[in-house]
């Protein structure tokens, strides 16, 4: 079944029910129904064919949302490029995926424009606004027919490319196909935490050109809302949850780790939210506990990737309760569920026994079919079906995964090995501490020593040696901090997510090697 066949059953459902809201439109779903139609048919009639790939460029706006309905419609490859990245950025990517066609915002479209011969394969340059661009989007919707548009795709035909640099700064793009898309509908539905039901309203912050837009086409098809904030804002988006009564969020970690230590963060009402997704980065226990009493028992974990299409992983919101009295568990990214198959292995692909470290490995319809013409990229993740995500984990005898970290980002000091994680935890639970990060920089007598770069919150004061001798009653010896440094922010991705090789990269840039 074509994936854009079910928007238009829930059109059919859910025809007066807001689908999409952004803060120039708010869409119905019969609405979306309509102007989908209207794009994909557009599209076709302009000469771009099914299977061939589009690329679309913008902050969240309600057009991102159409384009991937109407590119299901149509057959047409999705490929989504984050706003941020610098022109040189988007035109490798618009060369790499072989895209023929772009929907971006008017600025960046008269910016492409003149540089039109570096990217050869592309015929029509959309602008979501007016001019700039070989045609405006009001203009291409205008000129195709709202008559329902639909072709037969089978499950392995391409539908995404998901470019991501990950951990490694290495550009590549996830093959998700339109079987993998499938999957991913019916494993948010099939989620054990709360379903979303007809009338939800899920606030999106991230760029749903990535991440956050993995649950776009879930929430549609069960008659849900989408949300979109442009960026994350502290106050907006506190603001929207209380006009728009939104009932699900998805966060990383440092947003939640804001909003929990704005001091009148009581005076919005939340009382709409019932569900609290958190992920892309482990969450300190002392600052979930924190975010319970802040929102309610209502967070649950998700653990997942680019190449996995959807989460692998769940700690519901049972799960945090910790009822048995057993806090450890909020250390945990949860438990696999419904289609995936995941295990923890050694270097041998056995897998380790509870307590021991090893791969998270998984395998399921949800799991991409490659790297975009990058076969060796491919061999190196890929081993008997399964995606080896490199996130180094233990696991318990009920099947909770515990990360460790990642394993690019262990750090090996003495010969020991160290995990940033497990020492920015320790770090979390001092109350001066507002973000940290744990990374390896040179060291003549260790090779690496553990360094701590810290943010502290407003007005707070502590010494590097008061913070290193609290690592020091808490852990090993090997583990403790060498070194503290206190800086004014962390660098972060667009999803939010802090990028520990940008900093380790800072402090080994002068060294001769590199390990």
């Amino acid at each position: 079944m074509n994936l854009g066949k079910i928007i238009s059953r829930s059109a059919k459902y859910w025809p007066q029910h807001m689908a999409v809201i952004d803060h120039r439109s708010r869409l119905t779903f019969a609405q979306l129904e309509r102007r989908t139609n209207q794009l994909a048919s557009s599209l076709l009639e302009k000469g771009i064919r099914t299977g061939e790939h589009v690329g679309i460029l913008a902050p969240n706006r309600v057009e991102l949302v159409e384009a991937e309905v109407a590119f299901y419609k149509a057959g047409l490859v999705k490929v989504p490029i984050n706003a941020r990245l610098s022109l040189d950025e988007v035109v490798q990517i618009l060369n790499d995926s072989c895209s023929v066609a772009l929907i971006t915002t008017a600025a960046f479209a008269e910016a492409l424009i003149a540089r039109r011969t570096e990217v050869p394969a592309l015929r029509l340059i959309v602008s979501l606004d007016e001019g700039g661009a070989d045609i405006d989007y009001p203009t291409l919707l205008s000129q195709g027919c709202d008559k329902p548009v639909s072709c037969d795709l089978p499950d392995d035909t391409l539908a995404v490319l998901h470019y991501t640099s990950g951990s490694s700064g290495v550009l590549k793009a996830a093959m998700l196909s339109v079987g993998n898309r499938k999957a991913l509908i019916r494993k948010s539905i099939a989620s054990p935490t709360r379903r979303a039901v007809p009338g939800d309203v899920m606030a999106h912050v991230g760029p749903i050109t990535h991440a956050s837009g993995m649950q776009l086409m879930p929430l549609l098809a069960v008659g849900a809302c989408n949300l979109l904030l442009e960026r994350y804002d502290d106050r907006q988006l506190l603001e929207s949850i209380q006009r728009e009564r939104v009932t699900r969020l998805f966060l990383v970690p440092a947003m939640i780790n804001r909003l929990v230590n704005l001091p009148d963060v009581s005076r919005y009402d939340l009382s709409s939210l019932r569900l609290l997704m958190y992920g892309a980065a482990p969450m300190a226990p002392s600052l979930v506990k924190r975010a319970i009493e802040v929102f309610g028992p209502i967070l649950a974990q998700g653990y997942g990737a680019g190449e996995t299409c959807s989460l692998v992983t769940v700690l519901t919101e049972q799960d945090h309760l910790c009822e048995d009295g057993d806090y450890r568990r909020l250390g945990s990214c949860g438990r696999c569920y419904f289609e995936t198959d995941l295990r923890v292995v050694n270097d041998e692909f056995d897998d380790v026994k509870p307590g021991e470290i090893g791969e998270i490995v998984v395998k399921g319809p949800d799991i991409m079919q490659g790297y975009w013409r990058a076969p060796q990229l491919t061999a190196e993740v890929m081993r008997d079906g399964y995606y080896l995500t490199g996130d180094l984990a233990t696991v318990d005898e009920e099947g909770y995964v515990f990360i460790v970290d990642r394993k690019k980002e262990m750090i090996i000091s003495g010969g020991f090995n160290v995990y940033p994680t497990e020492v920015e935890q320790v770090l979390y639970t001092l109350p001066q501490v507002f973000e940290a990060a744990v990374v390896g920089v040179p060291d003549e007598q260790w090779g690496e020593a553990v360094h701590a770069v810290i943010v502290l919150k407003p007005g707070a004061e502590i010494s590097a040696t008061e913070i290193i001798e609290h690592c020091a009653r808490i852990l090993a010896g090997f583990k403790k901090p060498r070194g503290v440094d206190f800086v004014s922010e962390l660098p972060k991705n667009p999803n939010g997510k802090v990028v520990r090789r940008l900093i380790r990269d800072a402090y080994w840039q002068n060294s001769e090697r590199r390990i």
